[in-house]
């Protein structure tokens, strides 16, 4: 059986308001599920484990999935999501791949995480896929200054400059992520339209750019880990 690391932000806060963020819980449970779904075991962390904060927004009505309901009829996925390891004890060779969900907290904590951009880094050695949707792309960050060039030439999505505009969050994030990954040398993908689902799998890597994107970008990490040997 296939086991998928989830790895979730623990961090709420945002600039120059009192507005919170965290996990966007669409990213967590349409991939979660798509992986359950296929028969692989899932293992939840986050950087001070326990129950990651979720965004408030990703809880209104009109943000809310299928996936989301059937989370909240799921006793143990709540369970699971309440009690995520840290991340730190977390060991790449115990997984098959990693995903990592977005919200706009991993701009904070995951981006700048030391043992997380080395955990992907050995994923990436061991020749296993890295998956990230949203905001949860800026968790390469670190791992691609640990080891300059990593992203160089590399196809990857995720929220766009654009997409930050259009939700009135631009001045409440450290940085834009997309013109952060850009300057790590990614070749930047993205849709025509904001807010439309698009998916980008170059390599070992699978990212997928807004909340519409999770669950394709699950089933692009799925199909990846069926290929079996991944080449360059």
């Amino acid at each position: 059986m296939k086991h998928i690391l989830m790895v979730l932000t623990s961090h709420s806060a945002m600039e120059n308001t009192d507005s919170t963020t965290g996990l966007w819980l669409g990213e967590f449970t349409d991939p979660y599920y798509g992986f359950i779904d296929a028969g692989y075991r899932v293992t939840i962390a986050s950087p001070l484990g326990g129950k990651p904060p979720i965004d408030p927004l990703s809880l209104l009505t009109e943000n809310i999935t299928a996936s989301n309901r059937r989370f909240n009829d799921d006793k143990a996925a709540q369970s699971a999501l309440d009690a995520t390891l840290v991340l730190d004890t977390i060991n790449a060779t115990d997984f098959d791949a990693v995903f990592y969900p977005g919200g706009h907290g991993p701009l904070w904590d995951l981006a700048d995480d030391e043992y997380n951009g080395r955990l992907i880094l050995e994923f990436i050695k061991s020749r296993k896929p890295v998956g990230a949707v949203c905001h949860g792309p800026a968790a390469l960050i670190k791992a691609a200054e640990l080891a300059p060039g990593l992203l160089s030439g590399t196809r990857i999505t995720a929220f766009t400059n654009t997409e930050e505009t259009l939700t009135l969050r631009a001045d409440n994030i450290p940085y834009h992520l997309e013109t952060r990954l850009k300057k790590l040398g990614a070749d930047f993908k993205s849709a025509v339209l904001p807010f439309t689902n698009h998916v980008e799998t170059d390599g070992l890597f699978v990212t997928g750019q807004n909340p519409l994107s999770a669950g394709p970008a699950a089933r692009a990490l799925i199909a990846l880990l069926k290929k079996g040997t991944i080449k360059d």
